[in-house]
């Protein structure tokens, strides 16, 4: 019985010894969780044994039992990544050949995929609630993936620009009678403007503006044209409209209709130029202020994950899109879990099914964005439990060495 005793311990030494080394591989796996060997004796006995003369029959592995406890957190600036400090699993869908099925994870590394979703580094799906326009959660909430839309808002032509500009009464009228947008002796002052078409494409509109010799030499009234082009393209067919102020300096003419040729399109746009506030005085030529009525399509710009979970995607066009809050499992008893490689683990009957939260509720952890928990994996524990192991596994064999030694001698006994 003492070989079988001996090979129980050398088989339970060398168990304890891959459980380590599989841990110190994975010091600098991010969301890893190490695990311990456990072992219990064996005892060859039966009902009728004197519990006096038992003796026992070596060691067996009870569990490998996973440890949990946190990770040492790392901060990476990324906005998805993604810890969670205290109890909770990120929930992810990953495709198998069977089909979906959710996995649950500590490693929160997570980037949007060619396909938009947010996804960690083997593709996996990253699971929130949906959310409504103001990020609440409704009706309980409704797991699904997370996509990211490319763009936000909708494309609106702009049909009013208005602009408050200051002239300047003191301006010369130009040399060059003819005007010309290529020859700056010909207009006193130019300004732009960024407009949209229908598609919410930027344009630029540019207003130049010409002073007209004054009809009364002694009026303190002013004249000016202003002409207008659209990415070169002439406005109003390249004729200037007329704008006129008092000797106030007071606009006595405004709300100005132009229209802009459209290639390809027998119906132009028409746009009104508002210089509702404008005054002409001596002064410098300036623009008080602009605006105009159009909308641009936003471009996704990037995506942040605040403390609460929700996921929001920011565009160009300064919209803000709530895409969901990321969601959170726990379980009751997490060492039931079952490892699947990759830092996944899937629910069984001994880790009970999957209770999903958010951050910060319900005993949850708190979701830190910009920052990956990393292996909790202590290198020099480690080692140090490596060395025992390897104490152990020598002092079991020189236990079967030991008992081979005494049954040679048995052996060698003559009558």
């Amino acid at each position: 019985m003492s070989f079988y005793t001996s090979l129980s311990g050398l088989q339970a030494a060398q168990t304890d010894m891959s459980t380590i080394s599989h841990n110190i591989a994975n010091v600098s796996t991010n969301g890893f969780k190490k695990s311990r060997s456990e072992f219990t004796d064996i005892m060859a006995s039966n009902f009728t044994s004197d519990p006096r003369r038992l003796t026992g029959s070596g060691a067996a592995l009870a569990q490998n039992k996973q440890m949990f406890g946190a990770g040492s957190l790392v901060t990476t600036g990324s906005s998805l990544d993604l810890a969670v400090a205290g109890d909770g699993f990120f929930a992810v869908k990953t495709m198998t050949s069977g089909g979906a099925t959710t996995a649950y994870t500590r490693n929160g590394s997570f980037s949007v995929d060619p396909n938009r979703y947010i996804t960690d580094a083997q593709g996996s799906r990253l699971q929130a609630f949906s959310v409504e326009t103001d990020g609440t959660v409704p009706n309980g909430g409704t797991l699904a993936d997370v996509r990211v839309p490319m763009t936000s808002g909708e494309a609106k032509a702009t049909g009013g620009v208005t602009l408050k500009a200051n002239l300047n009464v003191g301006a010369t009228v130009p040399t060059d009678p003819t005007f010309d947008p290529a020859k700056p002796a010909s207009y006193n002052n130019a300004t732009s403007t960024t407009i949209y078409d229908d598609k919410g494409n930027a344009q630029t509109l540019t207003n130049y503006f010409v002073r007209k010799a004054p009809t009364d030499a002694a009026s303190t009234a002013s004249e000016w044209t202003v002409y207008s082009y659209v990415g070169g393209e002439k406005m109003n067919d390249g004729t200037g409209v007329g704008v006129s102020f008092d000797a106030a300096g007071n606009l006595t003419s405004d709300n100005l209709t132009l229209t802009v040729p459209v290639a390809g399109s027998t119906d132009p746009r028409t746009i009104k130029l508002d210089l509702t506030g404008s005054t002409a005085a001596k002064q410098p030529f300036s623009i008080e202020s602009r605006s105009q009525d159009g909308t641009a399509l936003g471009e996704f710009a990037g995506i942040t994950v605040d403390n609460a979970g929700i996921i929001t995607a920011s565009y160009s066009n300064g919209d803000a899109v709530k895409l969901g809050k990321v969601a959170l499992a726990n379980f009751v008893n997490p060492t039931g879990l079952r490892q699947n490689g990759g830092q996944y683990w899937s629910a069984t009957g001994l880790s009970g099914t999957a209770t999903v939260g958010a951050a910060n509720e319900n005993g949850f952890g708190k979701l830190m964005s910009g920052t990956i928990e990393g292996s909790n994996v202590d290198i020099t524990e480690e080692l140090v439990e490596l060395i025992a192991a390897q104490r152990n596994f020598q002092a079991n064999a020189k236990a079967l060495d030991t008992s081979s030694q005494i049954s040679q001698t048995i052996f060698n006994i003559r009558a």
